[in-house]
């Protein structure tokens, strides 16, 4: 009697946490078929490289992702190498031709046809399919590839903001949310997984329902998902600034499952540099903004993302945003340099700015923050935090965690001390005694939340 063990295929997802989550759903498919899934990638029948496309240090990673499993395929440690996600979506014939070590090339809207797909490949096939963006799939099962005790929840697909240096539309396509009862179903299942900490995401999050439901209406469900048993921190990332209602930041305040943080991208303040954005602000109206978000939760962490040397960008408009950067103080920021996109508007202008000059002015925005954090950290010592413990760092000799201050991946650490080994994904109280760079040091009080 012959037995056919099942092919084992193997995760490399790259770029953010919305192709995270397209990542999972893929696994989930997989799965499904039949599939065996192994953590360790490198030893796998197919290996699948989730691609991210957005800038060019992120195309270049995807692509040195890519050549490393084709020459383990060389050395026969894996069959088939099968990029999908957005290098393969945006790129499809360039990724093609260019990467024949690709055994399949798969666009977001045949995710759904993957499975079929990888087996072709693993008979000996070439496989290259493209569909339309639209057929990718909101919803399915999910394989959730971080730690269990938290994931992404993404309520949206696509971007109609349609600013001028992005090529997300280009990519994901026009913006279609989710239907409400559909997210909130996902969401039961996480808890029943144990996931304590959701993370609600999209390309712009605040704009939720407006496409199916005709309004804004983020607040009712972030309300509807407080109302779920086993989620202890809800929390919101990419917050479009003119879509930051009164009504989300009284549903933030009234509800204690959301944690005080809200992650807005604003990318510049010069009204001159936004408007050439196809941005809607400019400093007056994002300082009020800011100045509202505090008055409503006063304890809360501003996190934001801005981009130096957009094309035409002057020293006076850089020193413009220094200067903003120091009057609102964010406790989280994030700086990147402006990659030209092909296919941008901003791509096409000839006043393009040396490389040397964004990357001197995206440091100078950093110095200012290592300030500014350092200082906002100081403000943190003799207070009590809630704690997500992650961890045991061997070099620090310390366990390590998130607060409600820190979102997965992007933010910093709470390293503490206890007197007892607590388990990972365990919430515990913990007294700040110091900070070191941007991350916070202190101990537990002894207290299980749990």
């Amino acid at each position: 009697m012959t037995t056919h063990t099942a092919p084992t295929i193997g995760m490399v997802s790259l770029g953010c946490s919305k192709n995270q989550v397209d990542a999972e759903r893929i696994l989930g498919l997989l799965r499904a078929d039949g599939f065996e899934i192994i953590s360790d990638a490198a030893s796998c029948d197919a290996v699948i490289i989730n691609t991210c496309g957005f800038i060019d240090d992120a195309k270049k990673e995807s692509i040195e992702a890519i050549l490393e499993f084709a020459r383990m395929k060389e050395s026969g440690k894996v069959k088939a190498v099968v990029v999908t996600g957005c290098l393969a979506e945006r790129y499809r014939e360039e990724v093609a031709k260019e990467l024949p070590e690709a055994d399949v090339v798969v666009g977001i809207g045949k995710n759904s046809e993957i499975a079929q797909i990888i087996r072709r490949a693993l008979g000996g096939e070439r496989v290259l399919a493209f569909g339309d963006k639209n057929d990718l799939a909101l919803s399915g099962e999910r394989v959730l590839t971080n730690a269990p005790y938290f994931a992404y929840l993404k309520v949206a697909e696509g971007c109609d903001n349609c600013c001028t240096y992005c090529a997300i539309p280009l990519i994901r396509g026009h913006f279609r949310s989710r239907p409400m009862e559909d997210v909130l179903e996902e969401a039961r299942q996480l808890a029943q997984w144990g996931v304590q900490e959701i993370n609600v995401v999209a390309q712009d999050t605040t704009r939720y329902g407006q496409d199916i439901y005709g309004k804004l209406i983020l607040p009712e469900l972030l309300e509807k998902l407080c109302e779920i048993p086993g989620f202890r921190w809800v929390r919101i990332l990419y917050c479009y600034p003119e879509r930051v209602t009164e009504e989300l930041l009284q549903v933030m305040k009234r509800q204690p499952k959301i944690v005080n943080y809200m992650d807005i991208p604003i990318q510049h303040c010069s009204g001159k540099i936004l408007s050439q954005m196809n941005r809607r602000d400019n400093r007056e109206t994002l300082t009020a903004l800011m100045k509202r978000v505090r008055e409503v939760l006063p304890d809360v962490t501003l996190r934001t993302t801005l981009i130096t040397g957009f094309p035409g960008e002057t020293e006076e408009d850089y020193t413009e945003l220094c200067d903003f950067v120091e009057e609102i103080g964010f406790e989280r920021l994030g700086c990147f340099t402006y990659s030209q996109e092909e296919g941008t508007v901003a791509g096409g202008r000839e006043d393009q700015l040396e490389d040397e000059v964004k990357r001197r002015r995206a440091e100078g925005i950093m110095e200012r923050q290592m300030v500014i954090a350092a200082r906002h950290n100081e403000t943190c010592i003799g207070r009590i935090l809630e704690v997500l413990n992650e961890g045991y760092d061997t070099e620090m000799q310390s366990w390590y965690g998130r607060s409600p201050m820190d979102a997965p991946d992007i933010d910093t650490r709470v390293y503490f001390t206890t007197h007892r080994k607590p388990a990972i994904g365990e919430f515990v109280q913990v007294r700040i005694t110091d900070s070191m760079d941007y991350d916070l040091v202190g101990e537990e009080l002894g207290i299980n939340l749990q």
